[in-house]
């Protein structure tokens, strides 16, 4: 069964490269690797069409975001897909930096169990990168906006989807088809590198 999950996984993305095309001129670009060309043109996107996102593609990208790394292997990731159009509106209008809510037909909030790992926003990022870079590979759009450590946006989130106390939201992600024009930046600094000392 994993086998068949993993070969589906790989179909998915390599017919999400072929659909999204190449869009910069990145040195990673041209490399035949899908996995780095699928990094490198990763971009946040604001903008959405109307159309959903079919419920087995759904199950795709939680698959990639789940298979991400976590401390110790606890895995303390709780993921809420929501598609209420008054819960997405609610939300657009309380989260400062999510307004493209209004504007999409779904989204992906991650969240962690604080009482299961002290850890979890680290092991929740990794998951929500994943989550970025599947819907990347597969032709969607994501972006994500966040809402941990912001203690106001996360009474926002806990109240509005009702979370249990120790359930933390890290992340409010929109997802579904582009009906805009961002584009991948090449984001890569030589000056940020450095080799066995400052």
């Amino acid at each position: 069964m994993k086998r068949i999950t993993d070969l589906i996984v790989l179909a998915a993305m390599a017919a999400g490269m072929a659909a999204c095309g190449k869009t910069t001129n990145t040195d990673m670009e041209k490399k035949t690797n899908p996995t780095l060309e699928t990094i490198a043109l990763r971009r946040s996107v604001r903008h959405y069409t109307e159309r959903a996102v079919p419920q087995d593609t759904v199950e795709l990208l939680l698959r990639a975001a789940m298979a991400a790394p976590s401390s110790k292997d606890r895995r303390p990731w709780h993921f809420i897909v929501v598609n209420d159009r008054s819960t997405l509106d609610t939300l657009s209008t309380r989260l400062p930096f999510a307004s493209m809510l209004a504007r999409v037909p779904q989204a992906l909030v991650v969240c962690g169990d604080s009482g299961l790992s002290e850890s979890w926003y680290l092991d929740c990022s990794a998951a929500t990168q994943n989550f970025l870079l599947a819907a990347q590979a597969m032709g969607l759009a994501a972006v994500w906006t966040g809402v941990y450590p912001n203690a106001d946006r996360i009474v926002t989130v806990q109240e509005e989807l009702a979370l249990p106390p120790t359930i933390m939201p890290l992340a409010v992600v929109p997802f579904g088809y582009a009906n805009g024009t961002e584009q991948p930046k090449d984001k890569f600094d030589a000056s940020r590198i450095h080799h066995n000392k400052w």
